[in-house]
């Protein structure tokens, strides 16, 4: 079953503040199980570590910077009113 533009959103936000702080520890935690070593390999593991979190969410993040595919263009949440909404009926 595929989520709603706002289950994806919100779930997003989610990762971001409480998952991404979370595999952060965990990756500096495991990382420092091992024997510090060299600059250019540890490196090397955090820059992997910080791709490799995103792979299995990739689908979650994907779209949700954009306009909801389901909300009608005339009601922008910025705009409650309507009074800068594109309406088809006016001329420029």
């Amino acid at each position: 079953m595929a989520l709603s533009y706002k289950a994806r959103k919100r779930l997003s936000l989610l990762i971001l503040v409480v998952g991404l702080p979370v595999y952060i520890i965990l990756a500096v935690f495991t990382v420092s199980l091992f024997d510090r070593p060299p600059f250019w390999l540890e490196l090397l593991i955090y820059v992997a570590l910080g791709f490799l979190w995103i792979m299995p969410l990739k689908k979650v993040f994907i779209g949700v910077g954009q306009a909801d595919p389901d909300e009608d263009p005339a009601n922008y949440p910025h705009d409650p009113a309507g009074k800068y909404a594109l309406k088809d009926d006016e001329k420029q």
